[in-house]
């Protein structure tokens, strides 16, 4: 389904500097609107360049601070300001923002709606505010001034949500979030998963697979700790700054892999027994990337993943983010029948691209034709 907007549509999202699950929304949204500009606080060109179909890209002021590229998070108390700076043209009629942080507060002209893609209420202010420092290497000072500038930051959130004249939530969990901490009520519209990159695999080895940021919320430490006990192969693919305590309690059933190539990656989820995701996400494309290749989950119960993983079908839950709790869960999933590789993929085909631009185009035209 074609999206036809009359005039000019502007893009936004919070950064530009890898490609992750956001930027492979945003990627969508220039496939629907080519050409549009999009509007960010920080991009890198390597990374734009990527993205087919965009537009000019508007950084923020922060291009011209020499060392924004490596720790423009370190400016996260100018991020109103900044964003302030901008402004949406007058002749445009629809603002589509893909957030997680403050690009929301866009100023527009009062003919222009706003939709929002949101992926999450920004996590350092409302939750996870002591895991956002401790992945970033945040020092003493730098606690200090976000613990300080939080309320402030906050409010500003709060006030841009209010402005917005649609969200749309990346899964039912965020939804929650965004009607807690906005007190706004949005649509679903699951995040696209590239299913046509992924290989279905109907031959399994024996090994475990997770593939992660090795970061403290992700609970790879929980797998570790289980694998330890259990004694079968796992197999870590990422890197981070838990790596060198994980490696330290890890088994010599336990491999770390460090980041490797999407060929490299696909290979492991085609071959892997089942993949493992004990950490709590939004969404989380890792287990439908897994189920693309054919490969069960073994998921946390909690989050996105209630949202991708079929009980019993694609994948099985276990409750607590305990070593007891996992080890349960890969007994249970051993020893029970042994799930069919075309449902995994089946199932994650439901995500593809396509159906992704076609829920939105759908929520954009319906919601242009209000007055």
């Amino acid at each position: 389904m074609s999206s036809k907007i009359e005039r000019p549509v502007v893009l936004a999202h919070h950064w530009l500097v890898n490609i992750r699950g956001g930027e492979k929304v945003l990627k969508e949204f220039a496939y629907l609107y080519p050409n549009s500009p999009v509007y960010c606080l920080f991009s890198n060109p390597a990374i734009t360049r990527e993205i087919d179909h965009l537009g000019e890209v508007k950084p923020s002021l922060l291009r011209f601070v020499p060392s924004a590229s490596k720790n423009f998070r370190n400016f996260l108390f100018l991020f109103p300001f900044l964003v302030s700076r901008f402004a949406v043209p007058k002749e445009a009629k629809l603002l589509l923002s893909s957030d997680a942080n403050l690009i929301k507060g866009l100023r527009k002209p009062p003919s222009c709606k706003h939709i929002c893609y949101c992926h999450s209420p920004p996590r350092y202010l409302w939750e996870l505010q002591k895991e956002y420092l401790d992945v970033s290497n945040a020092g003493k000072l730098r606690r200090l001034i976000l613990k300080l500038v939080t309320p402030y930051l906050r409010r500003y959130d709060y006030k841009a949500a209010q402005k917005v004249d649609l969200f749309i939530a990346n899964s039912k969990f965020v939804a929650e979030r965004i009607r807690r901490y906005y007190n706004r009520e949005s649509v679903v519209v699951n995040p696209p998963v590239d299913v046509d990159r992924f290989s279905l695999g109907e031959t399994k080895d024996e090994y475990y697979l997770i593939v992660s940021e090795l970061v403290p919320y992700k609970r790879v430490d929980v797998a570790v700790r289980s694998f330890n006990e259990n004694r079968k192969p796992l197999v870590i693919v990422g890197d981070g700054p838990e790596m060198p305590r994980l490696v330290r309690n890890a088994g010599k059933n336990i491999s770390f892999k460090g980041r490797l190539s999407d060929a490299d990656v696909n290979g492991l989820f085609s071959r892997a027994k089942a993949f493992i995701f004990p950490g709590i996400e939004d969404f989380g494309i890792t287990p439908l990337e897994a189920q693309a290749c054919g490969t069960p989950v073994l998921a946390f119960r909690a989050g996105g993943a209630l949202e991708t993983v079929i009980e019993g079908k694609t994948g099985y839950f276990f409750n607590e983010q305990t070593l007891e709790s996992l080890s349960d869960c890969v007994q249970r999933f051993e020893t029970s029948p042994p799930i069919d590789p075309r449902a995994c993929r089946k199932n994650a085909s439901r995500y593809h691209p396509e159906n992704f631009r076609s829920e939105i185009a759908k929520i954009i035209n319906n919601q242009m034709g209000k007055n």
